[in-house]
């Protein structure tokens, strides 16, 4: 079963991708890392480059290459916060992964975000609004969702684990 953990930047989903992996012992895949491997480019490169819009074309040729290599057997894949926006995702996340959206509030993520804007191009102006636009598209593709505000990335790990697998 491919583990597929979603939600807005911020959210936990590497950190907490690579615990709940390595407690599985399986493959730990993050999509972000899978598209710079593939395109050459940084991620900031990537959005300077082609923009927003090309770098959506990288993902979801990511996406459905990772689904397809992993629907089969057991890894836990993290997602690109704007994953859900690429079309199609949201079905595919629903039909060939279990899907755990990492729920985070917007004053958690202003603050796990501070000092990281500069390898982040959407972290800029527009959190609000960006998440507000997400959080439908989050909660269409998943099987779970789980509140992290306040819990560490084991404890997140742990109620994975624990409540859900």
């Amino acid at each position: 079963m491919l583990i597929a953990l979603e939600g807005f930047m911020g959210s936990g989903k590497t950190t907490v991708g690579r615990i709940l992996a390595d407690a599985l012992g399986c493959p730990f895949i993050d999509l972000d890392e899978v598209i710079v491997r593939k395109s050459g480019k940084s991620i900031p490169a990537i959005f300077e480059a082609d923009g927003e819009a090309g770098f959506r074309r990288l993902e979801k040729q990511a996406l459905e290459q990772t689904v397809s290599k992993y629907a089969s057997s057991t890894a836990v894949l993290a997602l690109g916060g704007g994953s859900v926006t690429v079309p199609g995702a949201v079905k595919l996340l629903q039909e060939k992964t279990l899907c755990i959206y990492l729920r985070v509030s917007l004053e958690t993520i202003q603050s796990r975000l501070e000092g990281e804007k500069a390898g982040r191009p959407l972290a800029g102006d527009g959190l609000e609004e960006r998440l507000a636009a997400r959080e439908p598209l989050y909660e269409a593709a998943a099987h779970i969702t789980i509140d992290t505000d306040g819990l560490s990335p084991d404890q997140i790990a742990d109620e994975i684990i624990i409540d859900c697998l």
